[in-house]
């Protein structure tokens, strides 16, 4: 493989008073550029730069990059909807880099390995509250145990993870993988408090003097839809029946089940239920274009043999019948009644028609804002409107998923950081994006994506085992090397080499280079064979 490295940007202002000549009107520069996949990360993880040391082996490096940003990588790697991927230039040439295939090698490298975050090396005397033990909340509370602060975080619930326990099915997300990642934030000093439900939480902030407090509660109440039904029927809701599952494993239901609704909620539990010997069928007003279900978790779904029935509205229930009313979709993609009816069979009916916060806790803090069930905080801080309580996660966000959550709980510590200290937290500016346009990869040949196995079909209907499989670490490695290194050095001396001037000077390993501009007659091939796009030529200044 190509080495790769992240040399310093040389700052093009610092050679102008060299004697150039004036033949040349462009001078090369190297500039670092953002690599599309980092952009798109809503936990911000620095992908490129991880994927360089996987490429090259060193997985406890690269897994401790990872972790910088996300405490979790061995959960995400299974359970997010990988948008980065959807960015990766390296799709312009075949298909696109398997990042979340890789983040997941390295989670699992790091159980198998018993790898552990550092506690930190001074203890900074502040103590927060964190409302929730879900992603957002136990994203923060890694963040800020590693400023040094007490962290204490109590959940209603009897176990951790949130709505990745109680909203993710087991064939998604193992509990032994979501166990040892909370384990691994927990030693590191962070103390959680299961099966209390905080009443009041300015008397909890003030009792437990608290120096700020977090609200990261999920959004774990299902939405209900009024459907005449007659006292026969049973119309149950999603989150209580995904919670059943992981309670006992199990749940007594009918067996013809209607799935009302159409994103990834109602796809789990139709899932579910299929593996229990219901026949489910998803009934969604919306047609396959319009659904927010993820793509591969719905084909996962068709492929085990879940029907959907599209463009339909559950109308009135029976106690073995539900009468369904066909929809159209009008020019903005809205679901318009027809008039047209038509019976379906279902003993009982589950809604997966949304997700809500409980508000009643936030609605007794006083002088908080709320937008529907959702907190307000300024974007910028992700503090509310009380001063010292700040929001991330299912309660701050429409936004709501894993990936988005750990986000927003990393953003949240460190605004709580710079509170802490009489700071205002500000993100810097971002890079110029790297486009695969700026890039001349001309020596990259074919090499198609890594396709992760999958349990047979014939299995996954009747057992809860996880559905997609990993991949090995020589998998892993061809993977991670698929990497363009958009916008950043790699030290290919390409530029060295093709340079007819000799103006390239080389740094050493893991510095890259700079130009003699005494020499260099600002010809461009160097930027011209840079296959990352990290070379441009400006215009000569003198």
């Amino acid at each position: 493989m190509l080495k790769k490295s992240f040399a310093v940007t040389l700052d093009p202002a610092s050679s102008l008073s060299n004697k150039t000549g004036s033949w040349r009107t462009l001078r090369p520069v190297n500039v670092f550029k953002l690599p599309p996949c980092n952009n798109q990360c809503p936990a911000g993880e620095n992908i490129q730069q991880w994927l360089f040391y996987a490429a090259e082996g060193d997985y406890e490096h690269a897994w401790r990059i990872l972790t910088e940003e996300n405490p979790m990588p061995a959960c995400m790697g299974r359970v997010c909807y990988h948008t980065c991927e959807g960015k990766c230039n390296r799709g312009f040439l075949d298909e696109s880099v398997g990042i979340n295939s890789v983040e997941r090698f390295l989670g699992d490298y790091a159980i198998e390995h018993n790898l552990a975050f550092k506690r930190p090396t001074k203890e900074t005397g502040k103590k927060i509250l964190i409302v929730g033990s879900g992603p957002a909340g136990l994203s923060c509370a890694y963040q800020l145990r590693r400023f040094g602060h007490s962290v204490h975080i109590v959940d209603m619930n009897k176990e951790g993870g949130g709505m990745m326990r109680y909203g993710i099915p087991v064939y998604r997300l193992p509990r032994n993988i979501l166990d040892a990642e909370i384990k691994r934030i927990e030693d590191m000093g962070v103390t959680i408090e299961y099966g209390r439900r905080i009443e009041d939480i300015e008397a909890e902030k003030k009792n437990g003097r608290y120096d700020a407090v977090l609200l990261a509660m999920g959004a774990s109440i299902s939405s209900n839809v009024d459907i005449p039904q007659g006292d026969t029927n049973h119309i149950l809701h999603a989150l209580n029946v995904l919670g059943e599952f992981q309670d006992n494993g199990e749940i007594q239901i009918a067996r013809k089940v209607a799935v009302y609704g159409g994103g990834n909620t109602a796809v789990d539990v139709a899932r579910c239920l299929r593996r229990i010997g219901a026949e489910p069928v998803i009934v969604y007003r919306r047609n396959r274009d319009k659904m927010k279900a993820n793509k591969e978790e719905m084909l996962a779904a068709e492929e085990e043999g879940i029907q959907v029935k599209w463009l339909s509205k559950i109308n009135s229930a029976s106690s073995n019948t539900l009468t369904i009313e066909k929809m159209e979709l009008d020019e903005n993609g809205r679901p318009q009644p027809t008039g047209e009816f038509e019976e379906m069979p279902a003993d009982a009916v589950v809604l997966a028609v949304g997700q809500n916060v409980d508000k009643s806790v936030l609605e007794k803090i006083t002088d908080l804002k709320l937008d529907n069930d959702s907190v307000v905080i300024d974007e910028a801080t992700m503090m509310t409107s009380v001063d010292g309580i700040f929001a991330a996660g299912d309660v701050a966000t429409n936004d709501r998923t894993v990936t988005h959550a750990i986000g927003m709980g990393k953003k949240a510590a460190r605004s709580i950081n710079a509170y802490l200290n009489g700071r205002v937290y500000s993100k810097g500016e971002k890079h110029e994006i790297a486009k695969f346009e700026d890039m001349h990869p001309w020596y990259y040949t074919d090499a198609p994506k890594t396709v992760r196995q999958e349990l047979e079909v014939a299995r996954r209907t009747n057992t809860f085992d996880e559905v997609q499989h990993g991949l090995t670490e020589e998998n892993a490695i061809f993977e991670a090397r698929r990497c363009l290194s958009c916008g950043n050095c790699m030290e290919c001396d390409n530029c060295y080499g093709v340079c007819p001037d000799s103006a390239v000077i080389k740094l050493g390993p893991g510095k890259g280079y700079e130009f003699n501009y005494d020499y260099c007659k600002g010809c461009g091939v160097c930027a011209q064979e840079c296959p990352c796009g990290h070379i441009k030529m400006v215009p000569e200044q003198i």
